[in-house]
């Protein structure tokens, strides 16, 4: 249902009730604000479009009512000529719109449409944030109901039993470690350490120290023992980022660990053994690197015994509004701030962007959109027509440029923006269809 419409004049309810149903809108009719009320809570869809004077509950009561039960539930005013000053004060107190008797058919039909694509991201955002709250705690690294995350879970499930090293392939950001912990917390060594390494962020010079260990006096420096990454997770999970940048003659030393279970610290003859399942990522594609013999294949191959491949961002679009939910309530509660409601600006942003950076971007973008930071002003204005273009084009440019700078200056407000342009309501947002000017995006945050 798209539109509940309220008034106790049958003719009149019938007349515009047949007008909105010919401009495609599914229409309720309601010979009162009772009979309203008894049909419409917070879960209602669509927008409600009551007369102002009606017997019993008038439209105005019926308004406050409606927004006790739902506060962001749009609600159109249908005024005569001496109701418009409480219809005003109603717009004061979150009411859409109104709409003055009398008017043409089509009259309510920009309000209905506007205020309709304002519900639609209302109910979008809470859906998206009672699913985040609903997923369980350890699915919430894995939000995401496309069946490429689908198949993602049920191998990882599939697999967290099983005590097999695993290779993890992804792009940068698809969130390589957030799979290796999830397979870790899904493990019977959940108990046990999780140690992540980044091979690519350690020096040459360092890397085989940090993860062997060494004795005291081993080298230049070590002035007392040093536990191993690799000894630090036993029992547990080690998991090792962005591997291909393990140096050569480590690799060598490393599947002589896979092979055998144990490590020989640095300056110490006697070996030690050790329990650790180890999680590997890569992202890039290390038979590529084999090929081209700058990563061994014996340890490709020994690493190859479960393979587990994320999906870009961009192959799983549907799943982008919830990590987005999920991401922006995160960074609410870090920033203390309130959660911003979704807007129509975000939602272009969300659906229309490749995120090369995929997750790691997503979660970036959130952050910005918490602090209200999100990239630049809510619309940009149209680019000038160049001095050679036609007059009509130079006309509409500027015209389009006068009614972005009017929003602005109102923050939205669309009664102060037509007193400073001084035209029709109709008028208006004829020419805010025309020009794609989004209203909502010029209103405060909340």
């Amino acid at each position: 249902m798209d539109v509940a419409f309220i008034d106790d004049d049958e003719t009149l309810r019938a007349a515009n009730a047949q007008a909105l149903t010919l401009a495609g809108f599914a229409v309720a009719p309601f010979p009162s604000a009772t009979a309203a009320l008894g049909a419409l809570d917070a879960s209602f869809p669509g927008v409600v479009v009551t007369d102002v004077r009606m017997p019993g509950i008038d439209g105005l009561e019926l308004f406050r009512r409606l927004r006790a039960i739902d506060p962001d539930l749009p609600v159109i005013l249908i005024t005569g000529h001496g109701d418009v000053a409480m219809a005003v004060e109603a717009m004061r107190e979150g009411a859409y719109d109104f709409v003055a008797k009398p008017y043409p058919a089509d009259r309510l039909l920009g309000p209905i449409r506007h205020a309709l694509e304002k519900r639609r991201l209302v109910l979008e955002n809470r859906a998206l944030r009672r699913a985040a709250e609903e997923t369980s705690a350890s699915d919430m690294p894995l939000l995401g109901g496309t069946p490429a995350m689908e198949r993602l879970r049920a191998t990882l499930r599939q697999i967290a039993d099983a005590d097999v090293d695993v290779l993890i392939e992804g792009e940068t950001g698809a969130g390589k470690e957030v799979v290796a912990t999830a397979l870790h917390r899904w493990s019977p060594r959940a108990a046990r350490p999780f140690v992540a390494v980044n091979c690519g962020a350690l020096p040459e010079s360092v890397i085989e120290s940090e993860l062997f260990g060494h004795e005291a006096g081993a080298f230049t420096g070590a002035v007392k023992k040093r536990v191993g990454r690799i000894e630090h997770a036993h029992g547990g999970t080690l998991f090792l980022d962005e591997i291909e940048a393990m140096p050569p003659a480590l690799q060598i030393k490393f599947l002589r660990v896979l092979e055998a279970r144990e490590v020989t610290p640095l300056g110490m003859n006697e070996t030690r053994k050790v329990d650790i399942r180890v999680a590997a990522a890569s992202k890039v594609d290390l038979l590529d690197l084999v090929r081209t013999n700058a990563f061994r294949e014996d340890l490709y191959y020994r690493l190859h015994v479960a393979t587990i491949r994320i999906p870009a961002l961009r192959d799983r679009r549907d799943d982008v509004p919830l990590l987005f939910a999920h991401f922006l309530d995160r960074a609410a509660r870090r920033f203390r701030r309130e959660p911003p409601p979704m807007t129509a600006t975000v939602r272009r942003k969300l659906d229309e962007h490749n995120w090369p950076g995929n997750v790691r971007e997503l979660a970036h973008y959130a952050e910005r959109v918490a602090l209200g930071l999100d990239d630049g002003p809510p619309a940009t204005p149209a680019p000038p027509a160049p001095p050679g273009g036609a007059l009509p084009d130079r006309v509409e440019a500027f015209e389009a440029e006068q009614i972005r700078q009017a929003l602005a200056a109102t923050q939205g407000d669309i009664q102060a923006t037509l007193a400073a342009l001084g035209v029709p309501r109709k008028t208006l947002y004829d020419k805010l269809k025309r020009h794609g000017i989004d209203q909502s995006a010029f209103r405060p945050r909340r």
